[in-house]
């Protein structure tokens, strides 16, 4: 608990509302939607079939870019997942704006890959993202 007379300022963060995939062969459309402001925002991002975590985080991040505008600049570098003890987690590497790497985790759990790759994102640029938001 925070002492008495500080004041604390929650700021309120895009909320991940789904993530769906249209697979057609080898090729895939994955495409994410956040909440920002009670409206829908909606990023598609398309590639191999093999690829749908990959192709989740860039889907969330043409989400983050239309609903601030793009007023950031921000790609993925990579995502992966990997085992953390008996866990399955979901890491990124984002580069925001010109210099700045950031990197995010998310517990997999029992999500597919492409939720916990949307989360890994996410958290990799929720601080930053506030900020600007």
């Amino acid at each position: 608990m925070p002492p008495i007379g500080t004041l604390l300022v929650m700021r309120k963060r895009p909320i991940i509302i789904g993530v769906e995939d249209e697979v057609d062969g080898e090729d895939a459309r994955v495409t994410v939607t956040l909440d920002w402001a009670d409206q829908p925002w909606h990023g598609q991002a398309i590639g191999s079939a093999t690829a749908r975590p990959r192709l989740a985080g860039e889907a969330a991040l043409e989400a983050v870019s239309l609903l601030t505008n793009g007023r950031i600049d921000v790609e993925l570098l990579a995502v992966a997942t990997s085992d953390l003890g008996a866990a399955q987690i979901a890491l990124a590497q984002v580069r925001f704006g010109n210099d700045d790497v950031l990197v995010g985790s998310a517990l997999q759990g029992e999500t597919d890959g492409r939720l916990a790759a949307v989360r890994a994102v996410m958290d990799a640029i929720n601080r930053r993202l506030e900020l600007i938001l």
